[in-house]
């Protein structure tokens, strides 16, 4: 598995680099998450957008590489209305395709146990299609993702295919969509959130029981010999463990 002082210097290293993404920013709907997980010393986000419905079209479909060919006719995180859509379905020049991607997460994890836990929290807010990948040098990444998108054609070489009133069915579909969206991402928050404050308790109590051992082991050889001057016990009567235990506690007597 990845070396712990390598992850942390890929995570210093990851978070200060430029946003190179079309926005050039997180999406306002999922800094608190991002952020969360960005403040824990077991993660660090790689790439994040809360969802979005777009408008592309795809100037050449014969390209190897589709998206250096497309142009995007409309985007918004939020909810969309129908006037936008038509307005940017008017640029397109080839095929036009409308889509709802939903909420995708890609996070890098300290450990094998820290993914487990992620991931768990991730299914159960509603992202079933979320899973682990592990690299050949150990580099752990969870993608949070889910299966309720939506990819409908538009036009064909800048030819509209629909009436308005199909493009208004789809964008009641798509804001449904986008509802939902939001609140699994607020679930997946509070999961993620409640899962830190879990883990952060279960280590302190770890660490406070560790303690309360170590001064229990340390104890009886502590006070052994105090025990024998205070109680003036002779050294050949300590021969068996009932009579080293009772001496072990004399000196809290």
């Amino acid at each position: 598995m990845e070396d712990k002082h390598a992850f942390t210097q890929c995570k210093t290293s990851c978070l200060s680099r430029v946003d190179f993404s079309r926005k050039g920013s997180i999406d306002e709907d999922i800094y608190p998450v991002v952020s969360l997980l960005n403040n824990s010393s077991n993660y660090f986000t790689t790439s994040s957008c809360s969802g979005r419905i777009i408008v592309i079209d795809g100037l050449s479909e014969t390209s190897e590489i589709q998206k250096q060919n497309c142009s995007w006719l409309f985007v918004t995180h939020q909810k969309c209305n129908e006037e936008d859509v038509i307005s940017g379905l008017q640029k397109a020049r080839g095929t036009a395709v409308f889509k709802f991607e939903p909420f995708v997460l890609h996070v890098q994890c300290k450990d094998i146990e820290s993914a487990r836990l992620l991931l768990s929290v991730a299914v159960h807010a509603g992202f079933r299609n979320s899973g682990v990948s592990i690299g050949k040098r150990g580099k752990i990444i969870l993608a949070v993702r889910s299966t309720h998108g939506l990819e409908v054609p538009l036009s064909h070489m800048g030819e509209v295919l629909v009436n308005e009133n199909y493009i208004h069915f789809l964008v009641q579909i798509a804001n449904q969509k986008m509802t939902e969206n939001l609140h699994r991402i607020k679930r997946f928050h509070d999961g993620v959130q409640a899962a830190l404050q879990s883990n952060e308790s279960s280590c302190i109590t770890k660490v406070s029981d560790s303690n309360k051992k170590m001064v229990c082991n340390r104890a009886p050889r502590r006070t052994q010999d105090s025990a024998m001057e205070e109680k003036h016990i002779p050294s050949n009567q300590l021969s068996d463990s009932e009579d080293y235990f009772e001496a072990g506690l004399a000196m809290f007597s």
